[in-house]
């Protein structure tokens, strides 16, 4: 493929080189060997790749060999005297990058990784862009990709604009909705830090983006409204939320006026300013909710259900369980509890729950505005759920050590709000598969009617609920907030019967 470059594994790279072997014989393997072969400053010798099918064997590639495929790992590892190894297959399934690296553990080599095929834009890959293996790559099985060319077609020349813009979902969202080449990015967020970073890695990987930065608050209507009719978006996504559970039962006013007021004054200025795309990021918590911040969740998807109704826009919601390695979430308090030696606490040896990667959670939701009309709540397949224990498990023995030996795992019992297992479907919902394989809608969590002959409108009397609801966290009246959560989702679970009974 390449002429003049005879480097064969019995030739010694160039002074001091680490002699890395490739896994995946698909053009990102071949870009990242060519890459090796012709910049010598990186100091990396390719020896030879792997095979992830197997029919390539025996074949040469940029000048080196196809020495065989995975069944074989470890003799090809001894033989080839490889001292890096780089998976460069984006398509590798968790199942495949574990075998991988326990077998490169065991010869304590280094393993890195290709990013996901979701932050490749048209796969254009460098060395720079190489990570090393998380935990979450072993755990999570990529989904089938979907045709990003409608993405494409919605997003392209229009001017997007992404609330919680600083946070891991809406940072990922500003990632994927970039590749596919708005007009303009709208980076919206109240942390003035986590804006500044974001905009930064724009400005060094896509400068001819142009970028906007808004520091606001999604609770103060009148700068949302300035901020919409200043940028002027068409198509909005708005991931700003208070989101941890135990920590919103302790903070209530404050979870109702980021989740509920802000939705609302999103809304307003997105319905004012003629957006014609609204994507909420909503959560599984969200169903049947035992905390106050699913009930929050669920009272802000029901505001863009109205606005959808009385606008006849496509407003939509898209909810889904948790996401491996977000901020906050229990793989990085596993990670700090395991750097400090322990002990790793789980609530609960059953506790599950729905885990997916902030990656394919979000290229979902992409997908899902393109499916949506107007109203819809769509809910996204998470797969199977996880014990929590086992993801502990994992992540420990992930970290070379040992559960008794070199660290303890502690129950402590289940926290105020929690529950064991959480719905992503309810049962008594009716969920309709769409296109894409990997997502639901729900007939009656929404606007939609679940048979043409029910009326599912959300009655005016949501409005005056959902008023008085906000002045009372306004006030910090925790009695009547209580209060008006339950009239507005009456399937709210209260423990301990906090809120009196509304006559």
């Amino acid at each position: 493929m390449h002429p003049g470059h005879h480097h064969h594994s019995d030739i010694p790279g160039p002074h001091g080189a680490r002699r890395v072997l490739i896994i995946g014989t698909g053009e990102m393997g071949q870009t990242i060997a060519h890459e090796m072969l012709s910049t010598p400053r990186l100091r990396m010798t390719p020896v030879g790749f792997v095979n992830d099918n197997s029919h390539r064997n025996g074949q040469r590639l940029c000048g080196l060999p196809v020495l065989g495929d995975l069944l074989n790992l470890s003799a090809i590892i001894e033989s080839a005297e490889s001292e890096q190894i780089i998976i460069a297959s984006p398509e590798a399934a968790g199942g495949t990058i574990r075998r991988i690296v326990d077998i490169c553990q065991g010869l304590n080599l280094r393993v890195r990784i290709v990013p996901g095929k979701y932050q490749l834009p048209n796969s254009r890959i460098n060395i720079r862009q190489l990570r090393d293996v998380r935990v979450e790559d072993l755990l999570l099985n990529e989904p089938i990709q979907s045709d990003s060319h409608d993405l494409k077609g919605m997003v392209a020349n229009k001017r997007v604009l992404v609330t919680g813009a600083g946070g891991s979902i809406g940072s990922e969202l500003c990632r994927q909705i970039a590749q596919y080449e708005p007009a303009e990015l709208a980076l919206l967020g109240h942390g003035e830090h986590s804006i500044f970073t974001l905009a930064s890695e724009f400005i060094n990987l896509r400068p001819n983006l142009p970028i906007v930065r808004l520091i606001a608050d999604v609770r103060d209507s009148s700068r949302m409204h300035k901020a919409f009719s200043d940028f002027r978006p068409q198509i909005v996504f708005h991931a700003a939320a208070h989101k941890h559970v135990p920590l919103m039962e302790e903070n209530v006013e404050d979870a109702v006026t980021n989740n509920v007021f802000g939705t609302s004054n999103v809304v307003k200025a997105a319905l004012a300013c003629g957006v014609e795309n609204f994507i909420l990021i909503s959560t599984d918590k969200a169903v049947r909710p035992t905390s106050v911040m699913g009930a929050t969740k669920r009272v802000a998807e029901l505001v863009v259900c109205r606005a959808a109704q009385l606008s006849g826009r496509r407003y939509v919601s898209v909810r889904f369980g948790n996401v491996l390695g977000s901020r906050g979430s229990v793989l990085s308090i596993f990670r700090e509890q395991i750097e400090r030696g322990g002990p790793v606490t789980l609530t609960h040896p059953e506790m599950r729950r729905y885990f997916m990667s902030i990656e394919e959670a979000v290229h979902l939701v992409l997908q899902a505005m393109l499916l949506g009309k107007g109203g819809e709540i769509f809910v996204l397949d998470m797969g199977e759920p996880l014990k929590i224990a086992d993801l502990a498990r994992e992540l420990i023995e992930f970290s070379g050590l040992q559960i008794g030996r070199d660290i303890d795992v502690e129950f402590t019992g289940i926290r105020p709000g929690e529950k064991l297992f959480e719905e992503l479907f309810l049962q008594s919902d009716h969920y309709e598969r769409t296109r894409d394989q990997k997502i639901f809608v729900s007939l009656n969590g929404s606007g939609r009617a679940a048979k043409p002959d029910e009326d599912h409108e959300i009655s005016a009397e949501f409005d005056t609920g959902l008023n008085a609801l906000v002045e009372a966290a306004r006030t910090s009246k925790q009695q009547l907030i209580f209060q008006y959560l339950k009239q507005l989702v009456p399937e709210y679970k209260l423990e301990n019967g906090l809120a009196a009974p509304v006559s």
